[in-house]
């Protein structure tokens, strides 16, 4: 094994570079609609009748609170979201959609389905299964990787 390994074979390489390309592509698609690929996959994610805590938005989109902070605030300024102390826990806040944030969420979410349904066609399920088992392992293989 060469000493020297080229970025161009490094697994993390194609996974950065896909997602781009994918968050790339989303951008462009759900740009008409006012919106960015991390906005479109919050409204997605936020619980209808719970809501979701900030933390737990933070964690889904791998942001530090206080950028995801930024994002809500504008989220919050366009009106596709508000915010309410939590009833369970007074320290912790809650984001739920408006009746415009569920409007954005269905245009976010057919988005989504169209770019699936197209890539479903040209993916095999078999490829596309090992693929999902392949990336799952690789996600347990790096939380448990300590090195030498």
């Amino acid at each position: 094994m060469p000493s020297h390994i080229k970025h161009q074979e490094t697994i993390d390489y194609f996974m950065k570079v896909v997602w781009q390309t994918m968050a790339n592509r989303y951008n462009q698609l759900v740009t008409e609609f006012g919106i960015t690929q991390s906005i479109g996959y919050l409204l997605i994610n936020i619980d209808e009748q719970e809501g979701t805590t900030v933390s737990q938005a933070a964690a889904l989109l791998g942001l530090k609170s206080t950028s995801l902070s930024r994002m809500l605030n504008q989220l919050e300024k366009t009106g596709l979201i508000y915010r309410e102390s939590n009833q369970g826990d007074k320290r912790s806040v809650k984001i739920y959609l408006t009746e415009l944030g569920k409007e954005k969420r269905h245009l976010a979410r057919v988005v989504v389905k169209q770019f699936n349904n197209y890539l479903n066609k040209h993916i095999s399920e078999h490829d596309k299964q090992y693929l999902i088992d392949l990336l799952k392992k690789i996600n347990k293989l790096t939380v448990n990787y300590k090195p030498e």
